[in-house]
C-alpha cells in the first residue's frame, strides 16, 4: 500500500531526514520518502496503518512537525493560528531562533531551538506597543481599554505595567545562573589552584582527598542547576542528531565531572599516571565548572547584544503613539489607537506624532519624515497629501481622515518587512549550514584523536595529557559562531536600511544587490515625479507681465477638473496667486477652456482652441512652443480679449534626485538603462538632460520584461526600478526588482527592495548597504573560520613538541564564550555606518 500526506513543519533538508526517518520506524512502514519542496511524505507499507499512529509518532518525537491527509492541513493550519492565545507583555508572542537554523519558522513559545540550542528570541511588532491596558487597584480582574473608574468600586483606573520582553526575561534568568554559578565556582577554582604552590596551606587544614570532596560538593549547583540546561540541550542534540555546539560542550565537561567524580569514588581503579603523590586521582571540578561558567557568561553577552541587533525595529516601535485625538460632532475626545477606524476624523496638534495613516482634510503643515524616509528636511503638507503614521506633525494643528489603521499603516507595514527580512537566509549561509553540518562529527573525530595520540606517545602522565586536550578540543570549537556569522548581519543590515527608508524583503536581495552591474529605471514615477506640473509660464508681448499670465490661468483652471488644470491652480497656489472669480466658464472638449475675468474674454488651449477663439498664433510664438513640445512637454496657449498673450508649459518634472544618483551609480560601474512608454522625444529629452546613454522608448510591459530577459541572458545581473502596475512583470523577473514607495502596491508586492521616499538615491543608498552588509558576513565567516582553523590544532597540543605550550580547557572555554560574542560585536559596527 502506498499514501501520500502533506507535512507541516518542515523548513530545511535536516527536518526532512528527520521526518523521513522517524516515520520509517513505525511498524508495518516498508518505506517513507519526504518531499521537502511539496512538503509532503509517501509512505510503502505492507499493511495499512492509520493517519493517527503517524501522527503519534511524530508527536511522540517533540511534536514539531505534524502529518495530514492531503488537501486538509490549510484549514487546520488557519484554526491553529485563530486558537493562538495573545500573550501579554511588550512582544507579540512569536518566537524564533537567531541563527535561522530552520529559516523562517516560527515558534509559539519561548524555550531553546530544537536545531542548535540557543534561547529563542522574542519578535516586536507594533499592536503589542500600541496597546494599553486599565485595571482597578483594588480589584485586578476588572481590565479595561480605557481609563475610567472600576465598576465595582469606582477608584480611578491605573495603567497595567507591560510585561519584561521574552529577551528581558531570559537576560534576567541568564545572569540571575551565571552569579550562582560564580559564587559557587570561585572557592573550586581556588582550592585547585592552591595545589600548584609548593607548600599548600590547604594541606595543613584537611587532605586533599577531602578538599575533592568539597570541590565536588561545591560543583553540584553549578552543574545541575545554574548550567543543567546547557547538559539538557546537548542530550536532546544527540537524540535528535542536530549535533551543535551544546554537544561539544556537554560532552566536554560530562566527561570531565563524570571522571572525576568516579576517580574520587574509585582511585585504586585507575593506572598510576594518573594518581597525586597522596594517592588520590586528579580531579577536574574546577575545569569543569569554570568552562560551564565561562560558557554561560558567553550566553549572558549574547542575550545582552541580541537585544541590540534588532533595536532598529524597536525604534520604529517608538514612533507609534498610544493615544489620538478623535473629532466626533466636533467634540474631541481621545482615545487608544487601536480604537481608530477608516474614516475616523482625527485631530493632530503641533509636535504630536501621526497616529495613523491617511490625508489631511483640513489646514496645512510641515512634517518631520526622518524616522520612515530616512530624510531630515521637514516635508509641506496641506489639504488631500497623505500623512504616515509615527511622523511628527510640525507647528501647526491640522484634520485628518484615517485610511489605513492598524496593522495596515506603513510603518506596520515597515516592521512586518523588517522581521520578515531579518529572519530570511542569504545564498553565502548555505556556505556555514555545510560547514557546521560537519562541523560537530569531525571534531568529536579530532577530539577522540587527540585522546589517542596523546596517550600513546605523549610524556607521563599521558592519560591525563591525553584527558585534558582532548577535553579542551571539544570546548574551544564553536559552531556557534560559523551559524551566527551571517544573520546577524542581516539582521542589523536590514534595520540599517528601514531606518534610511530602504525595505528589504529578503536577504537574498542583500546579497544579489551587492552583485548587480545593470540597473533598469522607468521614467514616469521613478525618474520623475509621475505627476503633471508646471515647468514655465510665458509671455508673449509687453501688454502683461509673467504673474498676470498666471493669474488668468489659474484662475480660470479653477473651475475645470482636467488634471493639467489642477496642476496650474496648485502652481498658481503655491506662488501665493490670487485666484479670482471666473464668470461664462465653459469646456470645448478636446480643446481647452474659456470665460470671463474682471471683464476680460479668456480662452486657454491648444492650437484649435486659438483657432475657436479666432486668435492668431504667429510662426514666432509656434517656434518658441515646439521648442518644448519636442521635448514631449504641453503647451497651453493664453488668449485675452482675443489676443495670444502667454502661454504655460506643463511636464513630468524629474525629480531632483535622480541626476545626481544615476551619475553615483553610473560612477560605481553600474550601467543604467531607461526604459519607458513614453514617446522618443520625451524619453531623448529625459535621456539628455541625464546624461544617459541608453534608452528605450514606447515600451509595453511585455517589452520591459523581454529586456530583463534579453540582459540576463547576456550574463548581466540585473535590477529593475519602477512603481507601476506595468512594471511588476520586469520587477518580478529581474534579479532585484526596486518598487519606489509611492508606487502601486502590485508594484511594491512584486519588488525585493522597497524605497520608501521613491527617489533613486535610495537605489544608491540599497547598493552601499548590500556592499557594507556582504563585507560584513564575509569578515565574520572569515573570523569564525579561522578561529576554528587555529583554536582546535592548538587545542589539540600541536604546539607542545615545539614551543612547550598547552591550552588549558577553562582559556578555551573563554575562547569559545568570546567567539560568537565578537562576531556579534562585529555585525553591530553595520549600526555605524553611513549608506547615503
Amino acid at each position: 500500500m502506498k499514501h501520500t500526506y502533506h507535512i507541516q513543519g518542515m523548513t530545511c533538508n535536516g527536518c526532512r531526514n528527520h521526518v523521513e526517518q522517524t516515520l520509517s520506524k513505525v511498524d508495518s512502514v516498508t518505506n517513507a520518502s519526504v518531499d521537502l519542496e511539496k512538503q509532503e511524505a509517501t509512505i510503502e507499507m505492507s499493511s495499512h496503518i492509520s493517519l493517527e499512529t503517524f501522527q503519534k509518532s511524530l508527536k511522540d518525537d517533540g511534536g514539531r512537525y505534524s502529518i495530514h491527509n492531503l488537501g486538509e492541513h490549510h484549514h487546520k493550519e488557519d484554526s491553529a493560528k485563530e486558537k493562538k492565545p495573545k500573550q501579554k507583555g511588550k512582544g507579540t508572542g512569536t518566537f524564533y531562533c537567531p541563527m535561522h537554523c530552520e529559516g523562517d519558522k516560527t515558534y509559539d513559545q519561548p524555550g531553546d531551538c530544537p536545531v542548535c540550542g540557543m534561547d529563542l528570541v522574542e519578535e516586536v511588532n507594533l499592536s503589542a506597543t500600541t496597546t494599553e491596558q486599565w485595571t482597578c487597584p483594588m480589584h485586578p480582574e476588572v481590565i479595561k481599554g480605557e481609563a475610567g473608574a472600576c465598576p465595582i468600586c469606582g477608584m480611578d483606573l491605573v495603567p497595567i505595567e507591560a510585561d519584561s520582553s521574552a529577551e528581558e526575561k531570559t537576560y534576567k534568568k541568564v545572569l540571575k545562573k551565571f552569579w550562582i554559578a560564580v559564587t559557587f565556582t570561585l572557592p573550586i577554582f581556588f582550592i585547585a589552584m592552591s595545589e600548584m604552590l609548593s607548600n599548600n596551606p590547604l594541606e595543613n587544614i584537611l587532605e586533599i582527598k577531602y578538599w575533592n570532596w568539597i570541590q565536588f560538593a561545591l560543583s553540584l549547583p553549578v552543574v545541575f542547576y545554574a548550567t543543567w540546561m546547557f547538559f539538557e540541550r546537548a542530550y536532546r542534540s544527540i537524540v535528535t542528531w542536530n549535533l551543535n555546539m551544546f554537544t561539544l560542550i556537554g560532552i566536554g565537561t560530562g566527561v570531565a565531572w563524570v571522571f572525576s567524580v568516579f576517580g574520587m569514588l574509585f582511585p585504586q581503579m585507575f593506572p598510576q599516571d594518573f594518581l597525586t603523590e597522596s594517592g588520590t586521582v586528579f580531579v577536574y571540578f574546577e575545569a569543569t565548572t569554570v568552562i560551564l561558567t565561562l560558557v554561560l557568561l558567553g550566553q549572558l553577552l549574547e542575550a545582552r547584544a541580541h537585544s541590540k541587533t534588532n533595536s532598529a525595529v524597536k525604534e520604529l516601535l517608538k514612533l507609534a503613539p498610544n493615544k489620538a485625538i478623535k473629532v466626533v460632532d466636533g467634540n474631541e475626545e481621545e482615545v487608544s489607537i487601536d480604537q481608530i477606524e477608516k474614516g475616523d476624523t482625527l485631530r493632530v496638534k503641533p509636535g504630536d506624532k501621526i497616529p495613523v495613516d491617511g490625508k489631511i482634510t483640513e489646514g496645512e503643515t510641515t512634517v518631520d519624515e526622518s524616522m520612515i524616509s530616512g530624510e531630515p528636511i521637514p516635508v509641506n503638507k496641506s489639504v488631500d497629501d497623505k500623512v504616515s503614521s509615527g511622523t511628527i506633525n510640525g507647528n501647526q494643528s491640522f484634520l485628518m481622515e484615517a485610511e489605513k489603521v492598524g496593522s495596515d499603516t506603513l510603518l506596520s507595514q515597515i516592521i512586518h518587512m523588517v522581521n520578515d527580512a531579518s529572519r530570511s537566509r542569504a545564498p553565502i549561509q548555505k556556505l556555514a549550514d555545510t560547514v557546521s553540518g560537519y562541523f560537530v562529527p569531525i571534531v568529536i573525530l579530532i577530539a577522540v584523536t587527540t585522546f589517542v595520540v596523546w596517550a600513546i606517545w605523549g610524556p607521563e602522565p599521558a592519560y591525563v595529557y591525553a584527558l585534558v586536550n582532548a577535553i579542551a578540543v571539544l570546548i574551544i570549537a564553536c559552531p556557534c559562531a560559523l551559524g551566527l556569522a551571517t544573520p546577524m548581519s542581516v539582521m542589523v543590515g536590514v534595520g540599517k536600511g528601514a531606518q534610511n527608508g530602504v525595505l528589504i524583503k529578503n536577504a537574498e536581495a542583500l546579497e544579489k544587490m551587492d552583485k548587480v552591474d545593470t540597473l533598469i529605471v522607468d521614467k514616469t514615477g521613478t525618474i520623475t515625479e509621475g505627476k503633471p506640473t508646471v515647468e514655465k509660464i510665458g509671455v508673449f508681448g509687453e501688454r502683461f507681465r509673467e504673474s498676470e499670465i498666471l493669474h488668468f490661468i489659474a484662475s480660470l483652471n479653477s473651475s475645470s477638473e482636467h488634471p493639467l488644470a489642477e496642476a496650474t491652480v496648485k502652481y498658481g497656489k503655491e506662488q501665493k496667486t490670487e485666484i479670482s472669480k471666473t464668470e461664462n466658464f465653459s469646456a470645448v472638449t478636446g480643446k481647452g477652456v474659456e470665460g470671463t475675468i474682471n471683464g476680460k474674454k479668456l480662452d486657454l488651449g491648444n492650437d484649435k482652441m486659438m483657432e475657436y477663439a479666432k486668435a492668431t498664433i504667429s510662426s514666432a510664438m509656434k517656434y518658441e512652443a515646439q521648442s518644448f513640445q519636442k521635448q514631449g512637454k504641453t503647451v497651453s496657449y493664453l488668449a485675452i480679449d482675443g489676443e495670444v498673450s502667454g502661454y504655460v508649459v506643463i511636464g513630468d518634472k524629474i525629480k531632483k534626485t535622480s541626476a545626481k544618483a544615476i551619475k553615483e551609480l553610473q560612477d560605481n560601474g553600474i550601467n543604467v538603462i531607461m526604459l519607458t512608454g513614453d514617446n522618443h522625444d520625451t524619453a531623448q529629452a529625459v535621456a539628455s538632460e541625464l546624461n544617459l546613454a541608453d534608452f528605450k522608448a514606447s515600451m509595453l510591459p511585455e517589452n520591459k520584461l523581454q529586456e530583463v530577459e534579453k540582459l540576463q541572458n547576456e550574463g548581466k545581473v540585473v535590477a529593475m526600478a519602477g512603481d507601476g502596475i506595468n512594471d511588476a512583470p520586469a520587477l518580478a523577473k529581474s534579479d532585484v526588482g526596486i518598487a519606489m514607495g509611492t508606487g502601486t502596491d502590485v508594484a511594491i508586492e512584486s519588488a525585493m527592495i522597497t524605497l520608501v521616499k521613491g527617489d533613486l538615491h535610495g537605489i544608491v543608498k540599497a547598493k552601499n548597504l548590500s556592499h557594507k552588509v556582504m563585507r560584513n558576513i564575509k569578515q565574520n565567516l572569515f573570523f569564525a573560520f579561522v578561529y576554528n582553523m587555529i583554536g582546535v590544532p592548538i587545542a589539540a597540543g600541536v604546539l607542545f613538541p615545539f614551543f612547550g605550550l598547552l591550552l588549558s580547557p577553562m582559556i578555551a572555554a573563554l575562547a569559545m564564550s568570546f567567539s560568537s560574542v565578537s562576531v556579534i560585536a562585529n555585525a553591530l559596527r553595520l549600526k555605524t555606518k553611513s549608506i547615503d
